[in-house]
């Protein structure tokens, strides 16, 4: 199953304009590199909708922590740490 994954902003860690930047996003824990170019105003501490490694949209705290809840419920967390 291919879904987006809540994470939270926790650094940029390459930034060659505005747009196209790069972050580390945790995942309860599991920090992977994100592609930030599809949401130009995300900041640190924002909690993003990642797909395939780009992150999607920002979303609230809430409904991030609601979606990560049952995505490891649902046991599909083993392809994140992989």
């Amino acid at each position: 199953m291919c879904l987006s994954i809540p994470g939270k902003l926790i650094e940029i860690i390459e930034e060659l304009d505005p747009t196209f930047r790069i972050g580390k996003v945790d995942f309860d824990g599991i920090k992977k590199e994100v592609n930030l170019s599809m949401v130009p105003e995300a900041k640190i501490g924002d909690y993003v909708l990642v797909h395939v490694g780009a992150a999607i949209s920002v979303v609230d705290e809430k409904e991030a922590k609601e979606t990560f809840d049952l995505i490891k419920k649902i046991g599909e967390m083993d392809d994140l740490e992989g």
